[in-house]
């Protein structure tokens, strides 16, 4: 990538997937959200913590990556752990 270029989106949620994956060894099942800014993209990864029987129960977590605009990772961290179907309280779909 050029000098100065910016990441664009599809290739900052790849990254992003892609490098939670590889640090935590952990199943990924989609990036669930991306944000611009100033420095890049912070990029929401779900995983699979732990898988149950049946996989309903399975533990799931959302994982942020921050990506630089060349698509290198700056930080990540753990956000949350919850049930795989269990509602958070947070958006309903």
């Amino acid at each position: 990538m050029e000098e100065g270029a910016v990441l664009p989106a599809e290739a900052a949620a790849e990254s992003g997937l892609r490098q939670i994956a590889a640090l935590t060894g952990r199943e990924p099942q989609g990036v669930v959200s991306l944000e611009p800014t100033d420095e890049g993209w912070v990029v929401g990864v779900e995983v699979i913590e732990d898988r149950r029987v049946p996989s309903s129960t399975d533990v799931l977590a959302l994982y942020e990556a921050k990506i630089d605009a060349y698509g290198d990772l700056m930080a990540y961290a753990r956000k949350r752990r919850y049930a795989r179907g269990k509602n958070d309280g947070g958006e309903m779909s």
